[in-house]
């Protein structure tokens, strides 16, 4: 049988864990119709190699099972980067100020600005938009907060979305309102901020997909094959659609649509109907559950309150809605991800998911999992459940010394139960690792460093966050590559060099494994492969990225 193409590499990377020096290295790997037709040596050349076969020869390279971000939010981050303004390089409320100022220069004085990335800690005291309105009167002013779950919005936008601080909410949303009743422009939470959103100027379907394709190049730059994107909001179909009219999503994208907060059946229904929506690289597949928010704004969900009397409700405010829900999608067979932080939050989820049972089209998984106490660890592996963690949310938004907001709020007890990989792993748990770009960092070389390092990669100086849970090189590669598999109910055709499995792979300059982490995360990216596709990245630039929420 004659192979579509062959690729010839120095090595053939599978993270079996076994030493590359003690058996001969794989250098050779056959594809046909889009799979692994054979992994070898030279005896696959000579074996598969016909007049129509493409060879691709990589002599100093590396080849790995393709890397898969297993939680990331490719469109409305896209669009996020593409339409608004970044403030990350701001130091101070000053310095957002001055930023949209910039902005607003250039721009009629009806139009909107949007941007991300605000840090409240600029604030003096508590969040609002008054600050916006003195220095910019009349004008529509709309930031998004760095853990993505609040906007600060100028009085010019209370106005125009209607807002009076008496709207109710099935989750816990709200405008917040100060001492005389009226909104104070810190919209809190994704049913509150939608009614900001539904105000935002329109991008069209062209300049959202041109978006989006510039940020999934960036990402498949950077060694991605493909990610999880945990939402499936408008305009993401017509966005997947339009891109794939004049040509190829560059990796593979499982997408996961949203069900609402206390909803029901009239709800589901529509969801479920989703299923199997699919294009070429693109598909829907399982439902995401939003059990609690986040500890930073005190909308997370542990057994008991914060040092500010928060963080001890859930989002859902009917939790046997939620108990309701997640039967409903696992008897049709549909998969489950719920966004859990806080203890009790996962400890619900796992309770629920028991009930439940198992569904047939994939794991059921636990998103976040921020602080984890140690009764819960084994139940992970005995209802089969995927711990799906961003463990660069604890690298870069939190601090050894306990000094920080997540830190201080939760308490030094909570804090340092902080995303327990090592112990998850050790508990026979399938560990899924992921970014939640464009919140953490989207370029896996980073985050698959933080991981072994528990600190950022690019501070060596800044001590670790629990350095207890460190994983080892094989450790975390494996958790973008089989374990994202097995996170999809896809272990049978993704997240191997095998024969059969589908032919997504990354080429780097050199084995990771063989690197340290600080080397591992500028380990030059040679190509990607995706569907037997080769795509060559001659350059590598910096992934766009938020900062460090949860979503």
């Amino acid at each position: 049988m004659q192979a579509d193409a062959l690729v010839r590499v120095a090595h053939v990377e599978t993270l079996d864990g076994a030493d590359a020096t003690s058996t001969p290295a794989p250098q050779v790997v056959a594809i046909r119709d889009g799979r692994v037709l054979a992994v070898g040596g030279e005896e696959v050349t000579a074996s598969y190699r016909g007049p129509g076969t493409t060879v691709h020869d990589f002599p100093d390279a590396v080849l790995l099972p393709g890397l898969t971000d297993a939680h990331a939010h490719p469109v409305w981050g896209s669009i996020e980067i593409g339409s608004g303004i970044d403030l990350s390089g701001a130091d101070s409320l000053e310095g957002v100020l001055d930023l949209v100022a910039d902005a607003l220069r250039s721009r009629p004085e009806d139009a909107w600005v949007t941007g991300y990335d605000l840090d409240l800690n600029h604030f003096p005291g508590a969040p609002g938009g008054a600050v916006l309105g003195e220095r910019f009167p009349g004008r529509a002013v709309s930031l998004m907060t760095r853990d993505a779950h609040a906007l600060v919005v100028s009085p010019r936008v209370v106005e125009l979305a209607g807002l009076t601080g008496r709207e109710t909410f099935s989750d816990k949303s709200c405008v917040e309102v100060g001492a005389d009743g009226l909104p104070t422009g810190y919209i809190l939470e994704l049913q509150a901020m939608d009614l900001v959103f539904a105000h935002y100027p329109e991008v069209s379907t062209e300049d959202a997909a041109a978006y989006v394709l510039r940020q999934l190049d960036v990402l498949a730059g950077c060694g991605l094959t493909g990610l999880h994107a945990l939402d499936f909001t408008d305009p993401s179909e017509a966005v997947y659609r339009k891109i794939e009219e004049n040509g190829e999503l560059p990796l593979r994208i499982r997408c996961s649509p949203l069900v609402p907060a206390d909803s029901g059946p009239d709800d589901w229904a529509p969801v479920a109907g989703l299923q199997g929506t699919r294009g070429r690289r693109w598909w829907v597949e399982g439902v995401k559950f939003m059990l609690d928010g986040t500890a930073d704004n005190g909308t997370a969900w542990f057994d008991h309150p914060d040092t500010h009397g928060e963080n001890d409700t859930s989002l859902w405010r009917d939790v046997d809605a939620y108990r309701r829900a997640v039967r409903y999608f696992t008897e049709r067979g549909i998969p489950t991800a719920t966004h859990a932080i806080g203890d009790q939050a996962v400890r619900v989820a796992l309770d629920v998911i028991a009930e439940a049972g198992p569904a047939d089209r994939g794991p059921h998984r636990i998103e976040h999992i921020e602080s984890l106490p140690d009764d819960l660890l084994d139940r992970f592996a005995e209802l089969g459940v995927v711990a799906s963690l961003q463990p660069v949310h604890g690298t870069r938004h939190t601090r050894a010394d306990g000094d920080d907001n997540w830190s201080r709020r939760i308490g030094p007890d909570r804090a340092a139960r902080g995303w327990r990989t090592r112990d998850l792993l050790r508990h026979g748990a399938v560990v899924a690792l992921g970014s939640d770009w464009p919140i953490g960092p989207g370029d896996p070389r980073i985050a698959l460093a933080d991981c072994q390092l528990r600190r950022p990669v690019e501070t060596p100086g800044t001590p670790p966050v629990q350095p207890e849970q460190a994983l080892t090189a094989l450790e975390a590669y494996r958790g973008m590559t089989r374990a994202t598999a097995e996170a999809a109910g896809m272990s049978g055709e993704l997240g191997r060099v095998e024969p059969g499995h589908l032919a997504d792979f990354t080429l780097l300059a050199a084995n990771p494994l063989h690197l340290s982490p600080e080397a591992q995360a500028a380990n030059a990216v040679v190509a990607t492969v995706v569907g037997g596709e080769l795509i060559h990245h001659t350059t590598v630039t910096e992934v766009t990225e938020v900062t460090e929420g949860r979503l």
